[in-house]
């Protein structure tokens, strides 16, 4: 083989290296690029303003959170509890199970929230938001998991969940408007 030939197929396998390696760093910073998983909280309804006059006894109720996975990669989370707070002060806690989340697919999963009533009529401004007919509340969690692309790259990653919740007294509606953001 000669020197041109030589020089000629090493020219030619660089430009193929060169061009797999850009088209690689656009996927990775386009389509693999982890997007926000969307996360939507239906909150138990069934709170009666008399459950807070037993104020020993915890107050359960059942949510269903919706996990929705808008990525290329899959999701897997950790155990982990989640905070519910009434103007600042813990008043509840929700475990939330770990799971994996698939691409492009949601997962529902059914969480138990424990409210301390206790801890709510002992907050002077709990009657005046009963009284005006809502109850204002506040879910954190702090999710921490891994994001996995293609079965190859294994990321760490951490999901950061705020959730604020209405519930409205005399209809015993609930509603919640959550946001969410992934850290990688």
């Amino acid at each position: 083989m000669g020197v041109g030939k030589k020089k000629l197929c090493c020219g030619v396998t660089s430009i193929f290296i060169v061009i797999i390696v850009i088209v690689i760093l656009t996927l990775a910073f386009t389509i693999f690029k982890p997007r926000d998983p969307i996360i939507t909280l239906y909150p138990g309804s069934n709170i009666e303003v008399t459950s807070f006059l037993n104020p020993t006894q915890n107050i359960t109720l059942d949510s269903i959170i919706t996990i929705e996975n808008p990525n290329y990669g899959v999701f897997r989370y950790k155990n982990t509890t989640s905070s519910v707070t009434f103007r600042g002060k813990v008043v509840g806690e929700a475990p939330i199970m770990d799971i994996y989340v698939p691409p492009h697919k949601k997962r529902n999963m059914t969480s138990p929230v424990a409210i301390m009533p206790l801890r709510l009529i002992q907050d002077p401004h709990f009657w005046i938001d009963v009284a005006a007919g809502t109850l204002n509340l506040t879910s954190t969690a702090l999710m921490s998991g891994k994001v996995i692309a293609m079965n190859i790259f294994k990321r760490p990653a951490t999901l950061y969940n705020s959730c604020n919740i209405t519930v409205f007294i005399l209809s015993k509606k609930s509603e919640a408007i959550c946001e969410s953001k992934l850290k990688v």
